[in-house]
């Protein structure tokens, strides 16, 4: 019955979308170009497929007399094969038990959507990552549980940033728990996501590149198993963008940095492993001897992105923890927030992650200045694309909420 019911909308819509009357037929001279906006760029035309006046006749064909002519379609052209859905020798068999369900009727039993004994298994095989209702409930009542909470709350969207790398090294079960302990957050509401680790290859975790591609590949698996519908996202750099096209400052970014690559960290994106890619802009101020500066070296980063389409395999945004610096005159602190913030966004990053807090290697707090913070506070408009990372038991995330629309919780 579902088969007849899906081959029949088929042919409707086959009918709708290659039999329309002559008055549809697209016309490459009719122009639509007065109902754009003023100020539209030259390079977006607009031509008519159907008039407004034609389309009402065009909807009219089809809706009127009862739908007539809708219900008598066929479909346009083609080599269409009929396809006979009835089994040989009685009725089709069901998969599960001997009864046959229709689409209103309740599923099997044993199916039941709730039972959490059925999950699927992490990487490694043969180690469970099913996280019990008691395990959530657990990490509900931890400071990142409650924050969670109290971020979600304050209308925060709701990121879990962690590190999974180290785990994965440490061996099976040191990761399986890992990935439970995080699965267990994440099935709090309100989570988005999860980032699983950050400076991926930049630090000494990793031998080569296929040792990094392992350790994404088993994490992702192991996360959309534990965590099904969250997003998954890491935080790198690629040294190489921020030359531009010198080949020099290329070919030493390559032989410094070789697992930060664009060819070991595109196939990344290309696999699905990830949803969303954070680019640091750390490095751009390490081009002097090539005399790019760190704004031209942020710029040359989004350039290379946009060439090689990475916005379209996944959310790439960039991260920045440099407002979060000594004090700033007022001048100092827009030129700051320009730079680091509005030129990211104009050049093509999806979101920028600003830092509100961070501790240096000697212990040091660093936090966003307060005439940082009153320009941050004028970004209204961009509001839905700054995102900042939160420690839970540091800063006031209602606080957070008046200047960014998305937090990451450290896990």
């Amino acid at each position: 019955m579902r088969l007849r019911r899906i081959v029949t909308i088929g042919v409707i819509a086959g009918a709708i979308s290659f039999w329309l009357p002559g008055s549809a037929a697209y016309s490459a001279g009719e122009s639509c170009n007065d109902q754009l906006p003023a100020g539209t760029p030259s390079y977006v035309v607009c031509r008519w497929l159907a008039k407004p006046d034609e389309a009402l006749q065009i909807a009219m064909h089809w809706l009127g007399d009862g739908s007539a002519a809708l219900q008598d379609a066929q479909p346009y052209g083609g080599n269409w094969v009929q396809v006979d859905v009835t089994c040989p020798g009685g009725p089709c068999p069901s998969g599960g038990d001997d009864n046959a369900y229709d689409e209103n009727d309740p599923g099997p039993a044993d199916l039941d959507e709730n039972d959490v004994s059925y999950g699927p298994e992490c990487d490694p095989p043969g180690s469970t990552c099913t996280v019990e209702p008691d395990e959530v409930a657990a990490a509900a009542q931890t400071p990142a549980g409650q924050a969670v909470e109290t971020a979600t709350e304050a209308g925060l969207r709701v990121w879990l940033t962690t590190d999974l790398a180290d785990d994965w090294k440490a061996g099976d079960q040191a990761f399986t728990a890992a990935v439970k302990r995080i699965g267990a957050l994440a099935a709090q509401p309100g989570v988005a996501g999860i980032r699983f680790t950050s400076q991926l290859g930049y630090n000494n975790t990793f031998t080569d590149a296929a040792e990094l591609t392992k350790f994404v590949g088993a994490a992702s698996a192991a996360l959309r198993a534990v965590a099904p519908g969250k997003k998954l996202g890491v935080h790198t750099v690629v040294p190489e963008f921020a030359c531009g096209g010198h080949s020099g400052c290329k070919a030493a970014m390559a032989k410094q940095y070789p697992l930060l690559s664009p060819s070991v960290i595109e196939p990344l994106l290309t696999s699905g492993l990830i949803d969303q890619l954070s680019l640091d802009s750390g490095l751009s101020g390490g081009y002097a001897q090539w005399k790019i500066t760190a704004q031209e070296a942020r710029r040359n980063q989004w350039i290379q992105v946009r060439a090689r389409a990475w916005d379209t395999l996944a959310q790439v945004g960039a991260e920045d923890a440099g407002l979060a610096s000594g004090p700033l005159t007022e001048a100092q602190a827009k030129s700051a927030t320009a730079q680091r913030v509005v030129l990211p966004l104009e050049d093509g990053a999806a979101t920028v992650n600003v830092w509100s807090r961070w501790q240096d290697t000697k212990g040091a707090t660093h936090t966003l200045p307060a005439t940082t913070w009153g320009q941050l506070e004028k970004l209204t408009p961009l509001q839905r694309r700054l995102t900042t990372i939160y420690t839970p038991g540091t800063d006031d995330l209602t606080k957070l909420a008046k200047v960014f629309s998305q937090v990451y919780i450290t896990a």
